[in-house]
């Protein structure tokens, strides 16, 4: 039975005494949670919505969601004095953390901001959207929670219920990845302890190191490359052709071993 949110039930869980979220709005529908987190500009504030019509990905992507299937959020957080380029790595630990707690669905991190579930053919549960505002960063969270496999936008997708996890509770999940975001935005915004343990933990869970990776880069360009690591600024580091060097920018595509 696909309920709509509870806003209720999650300002209680999340507006609690030593907790950083303020408050929460639940929309019915909503075009863009990012776009209404800007337009708040209130740090801390978690933006909810059970219908986006008009969400918005890199490269000027959008897509629209069945209503009550997902969890699609937006929150304004301060930006860190240091690494900002990491803050779309940190919402992809938040998102895998939260995953593994409340579904038992073990994901894996597409650089720099897919989160995949490698059991059902490598495919996209969540995306992620960070954009730079005057007042901080909008961190934009989609996870597809209950669509079947002909309520998804693309081949490559998929969902909780498709990936074995069929009741998995919207408002737990909620919960659960704005505790880990927390979590790891403090990380970040710590001292260079803090932010080696936040470096870490994403190299371990990206699954993008390692492989072989076409870029897709400005002008239509691909390039073939073999992704060796992250550098402390965030961005991929590619060999080809015997050169080393980072990338910032740009779509990465894993290349699938030859069967």
């Amino acid at each position: 039975m696909r309920e709509p949110l509870q806003r209720e039930a999650l300002h209680e869980a999340l507006v609690t005494s030593g907790s950083p979220w303020l408050d929460v709005d639940v929309h019915r529908e909503l075009g863009s949670t990012n776009a209404e987190a800007a337009r708040l500009a209130r740090p801390f504030h978690v933006v909810v919505t059970d219908h986006q019509k008009a969400g918005r990905g890199r490269l000027g992507r959008s897509w629209e969601t069945p209503p009550h299937t997902s969890v699609t959020l937006s929150v304004l957080l301060p930006a860190p004095d240091v690494g900002r380029g990491w803050m779309p790595l940190a919402a992809g630990l938040a998102v895998r953390d939260a995953l593994r707690d409340v579904a038992g669905v073990e994901a894996g991190l597409k650089w720099p901001n897919d989160v995949l579930v490698p059991a059902d053919g490598e495919r996209k549960v969540c995306g992620i959207l960070c954009e730079l505002q005057p007042g901080g960063i909008v961190v934009g969270l989609g996870v597809n929670v209950d669509q079947e496999r002909d309520e998804l936008p693309v081949d490559t997708a998929t969902s909780l219920r498709l990936a074995g996890a069929p009741d998995v509770s919207r408002e737990d999940l909620v919960v659960a990845l704005l505790g880990r975001l927390a979590h790891w935005h403090g990380e970040l915004c710590g001292g260079p302890a803090s932010r080696a343990a936040l470096h870490a933990a994403y190299r371990s869970a990206c699954l993008t190191i390692g492989r072989e990776v076409e870029l897709h880069v400005a002008g239509g360009e691909v390039r073939r490359a073999r992704a060796t690591g992250v550098d402390e600024e965030g961005r991929l580091v590619v060999a080809a052709d015997g050169t080393e060097y980072s990338v910032a920018a740009g779509d990465v595509v894993h290349v699938r071993p030859a069967r």
